[in-house]
């Protein structure tokens, strides 16, 4: 990775010159102000560019339903300013940063990708009018585009102003000149916070963490029901997935001979030709592993005989994630114990997907799959019945563990900031996207199961769209009953 022609002392020496020696091209800057670069290289690297504008640009395919959603949230706060964040680039370590993801909440209201941007919505007339912040080009009168390490020749081009116009649909301004403006503004104030300080800090005395709330809670809730552009980018990735499943089976034997690494980059490789990148930390655990629900270390070892628990998901170039789970026997057949375990889990998730459906409770279909659990841990000896006891105590928890799905969107535990009441005990409606993915593990140390048990971990997920007369399983292409699963690794492995 190049380092910076400047050295890391002149940022300092930059800004002790003062914003108004800032504005002035590079070529008047002398006196040893950037120290190694010659006068005439910096009057050389301001001339001799093309231009570059793009011009008639077409709108980015969400423009039309970001417009909606925007209407939606000017109805739900008449008369006050919004402030919606992209969020900054975060620092990994020293001068590296991670990669950066703007926040859902922006993203979901703009489709802009670009960290620094900010939406903001004023009260005008009746509604609002949206305006969206940006960094614009990078200036190359005064140095910033080959002196500053965010300069476009270190990082990239980015869209003009008017570029980003033509593509989002929305007015743009310089984001450099909001923190003043939002100072200045009156009248009632809302931004998200946990995304951009600078932004926060120009708000300090115009905003309460109560109405802010609110705002975060609203968003929240409206991408509970999705659009058709969203359902659309669900079914992208959940089609992507099934391909990076794919890849991962036909790669087993090069798992065996390394760790469960090879796993997982062999899926996040299929995430980033197809996608953005995974949408959550892989899950590629292995043999005892299984029984960790969130194992994402990835770093032990692939055993012929044991299961392979892989839980993941490609996220699309547009944010929308797909979260999938299939426990595979990684020598291609399931020994008699770990069919039945599995035989188990697939009927619980059977019924938990055909208890979804409009009008449902939530609830229900965790309650249906977690049923199914416990009538097999009662069968087997596991735990003492009768089965509703069982339930009303919640004794199958010990091994059943976690609930049995989720809201599924642009974040992989989409609507996470929603009121209980609109979310885990509200009612299904079309157009949302929910995860059902039950499980039963049992932990290595546990005493209280056979041996033989012990070490096994199973869940199936799959990502489940409620539709008018039912549901549909986005995730389908990938089989989930046990001798389907069986004959599909057979086939992949003889391809």
């Amino acid at each position: 990775m190049a380092e910076e022609l400047i050295p890391a002392d002149s940022d300092e020496a930059a800004a002790a010159a003062g914003a108004e020696e800032e504005e002035q091209p590079i070529k008047q800057r002398k006196n040893g102000l950037y120290p190694g670069v010659s006068d005439e290289l910096a009057e050389n690297m301001t001339s001799g560019w093309a231009d570059t504008e793009l011009r008639d640009l077409e709108p980015i395919a969400q423009a039309a339903h970001t417009a909606d959603r925007r209407a939606a949230l000017s109805a739900r706060f008449p008369g006050e300013r919004l402030v919606i964040p992209s969020g900054n680039l975060k620092t990994r370590s020293n001068d590296t940063e991670y990669a950066f993801r703007a926040s859902t909440e922006y993203a979901y209201l703009t489709g802009d990708q670009s960290e620094d941007g900010v939406l903001v919505l004023e009260p005008q007339g009746g509604g609002h009018r949206a305006t969206v912040y940006l960094l614009p080009r990078s200036d190359r009168e005064n140095g910033e585009f080959w002196l500053s390490g965010q300069g476009e020749l270190w990082v990239g081009r980015r869209h003009s102003l008017a570029e980003a116009e033509q593509l989002l649909g929305i007015p743009a301004k310089d984001v450099r000149e909001l923190p003043e403006k939002l100072r200045e503004a009156t009248g009632p104030v809302r931004v998200v916070r946990g995304h951009d300080a600078a932004i926060e800090a120009a708000l300090t005395d115009k905003v309460t963490a109560e109405r802010d709330e609110e705002l975060r809670v609203n968003l929240s809730e409206a991408r509970a029901v999705k659009d058709a552009f969203e359902i659309g980018e669900l079914q992208k990735a959940c089609d992507s997935t099934a391909r990076g499943f794919e890849d991962v089976v036909k790669v087993l034997d090069k798992a065996e001979a390394t760790s469960e690494r090879y796993v997982e980059g062999t899926f996040f490789l299929r995430a980033r030709v197809e996608g953005n990148d995974v949408g959550y930390g892989s899950i590629c655990a292995a043999g005892p592993h299984a029984t960790t629900l969130h194992w994402v270390r990835n770093d032990g070892p692939v055993r012929s005989g044991d299961l392979l628990l892989l839980d993941a998901g490609v996220e699309t170039h547009t944010l929308y994630t797909a979260d999938v789970t299939r426990t595979l026997p990684i020598n291609g057949r399931y020994s008699a114990l770990q069919r039945t375990i599995y035989d188990a889990v697939y009927d619980a998730q059977e019924a938990g997907i055909a208890a979804v459906r409009p009008g449902a409770k939530y609830r229900d279909f965790h309650d249906a799959a977690q049923r199914v659990l416990t009538e097999r841990l009662v069968e087997w000896g596991l735990v003492e019945g009768p089965v509703e006891r069982v339930l009303e105590l919640g004794l199958q928890r010990r091994w059943t563990l976690h609930g049995t799905g989720h809201m599924l969107g642009m974040d992989v535990h989409d609507c996470a900031a929603a009121r209980t009441e609109a979310y885990v005990d509200g009612t299904l409606e079309p157009g949302m996207c929910l995860t059902v993915e039950p499980g039963l593990y049992f932990q290595a140390d546990d005493l209280t199961v056979p041996e033989e048990y012990r070490g096994i971990g199973v869940r199936i997920e799959d990502d489940i769209l409620v539709t008018e007369d039912g549901n549909r399983n986005l995730s389908a292409a990938l089989p989930r009953r046990a001798d389907e699963v069986e004959a599909w690794m057979a086939a992949l492995k003889q391809g």
